[in-house]
């Protein structure tokens, strides 16, 4: 990988990772769409790290709030504290991304990378997205989140190891379902993913390290830059998106994400892009 690519890549990262488009999708397509090598998935790990500690920094208030008093729940004290009880939520939301990224991981890194299947999950979960931003009540709050909408936030996040689905995406899609608003549904989004995304990347690093990445290797150099990149563009659209989403709806990103799809299916079925 290159110096110009990984620049390339870092700022695709940066901007498609919280939005509910796909960053996956994005960085596969775009590498295949310049003639690149396919970036893999340890790389699409190692610089979502980047986007993440956008999301710590951002949230930080919130997150130390959240882990001292789940630390104080350990200990028996500050039962009852919303904050102790957001933190197990987000760990019971964790569990589904954890269990199935490691029973089908050889499967996310090869197979589920074929441009087809990116491009029919961009539109088919584009259209999904529009139904719960169309039907959703949007009245709860994040004081009102349950254990059993933790888990079921946990299981649309672990939809997104299937690249164009987006792990925003999923997760807002999910809480539009149950009736949260457009702003907290993505807040948590946020929350839940800092485990699963720390944890794949940190053990992708660890395993590209150890050499134990089949058939792939990572450019540390252009890597880190790209990780770089992406954190200071993600902490920008962390802050515009919530925004946004105050007075915005999910359209135009269900509009681009159809539009998207379609445009890479017919340059799969043209032969212009090579799907594998």
């Amino acid at each position: 990988m290159g110096w110009f690519e990984a620049v390339v890549l870092g700022v695709v990262q940066g901007l498609t990772e919280f939005l509910p488009i796909s960053s996956s999708a994005h960085l596969r397509i775009v590498g295949e769409v310049f003639g690149w090598n396919d970036p893999g998935a340890a790389f699409t790990a190692i610089t979502q790290i980047g986007t993440e500690i956008a999301v710590l920094l951002y949230f930080r208030r919130d997150i130390g709030r959240i882990i001292v008093a789940w630390l104080g729940s350990l200990a028996g004290r500050r039962k009852g504290d919303p904050d102790a009880r957001m933190g197990w939520l987000i760990i019971i939301g964790s569990i589904p991304i954890v269990v199935l990224g490691l029973l089908f991981q050889d499967k996310i890194e090869t197979t589920l990378r074929d441009l087809r299947i990116v491009a029919i999950a961009l539109v088919a979960f584009s259209l999904i997205l529009y139904w719960a931003d169309r039907v959703g009540a949007k009245k709860r709050e994040l004081d009102q989140l349950t254990v059993g909408h933790g888990i079921a936030f946990g299981l649309a996040q672990a939809a997104a190891l299937v690249p164009g689905v987006s792990r925003s995406g999923g997760t807002i899609t999910m809480g539009l379902f149950l009736g949260y608003s457009r702003a907290a549904a993505a807040r948590y989004s946020f929350l839940l993913a800092i485990p699963a995304v720390l944890g794949s990347g940190l053990f992708q690093a660890y395993q590209s390290l150890t050499g134990d990445v089949a058939g792939e290797t990572v450019a540390w150099g252009p890597t880190i830059v790209a990780t770089v990149i992406a954190f200071a563009v993600g902490l920008t659209v962390i802050a515009w998106l919530l925004r946004y989403l105050d007075r915005g709806s999910f359209t135009p990103f269900v509009v681009y994400r159809v539009l998207l799809g379609l445009l890479v299916l017919a340059l799969v079925g043209t032969g212009v892009l090579n799907p594998t």
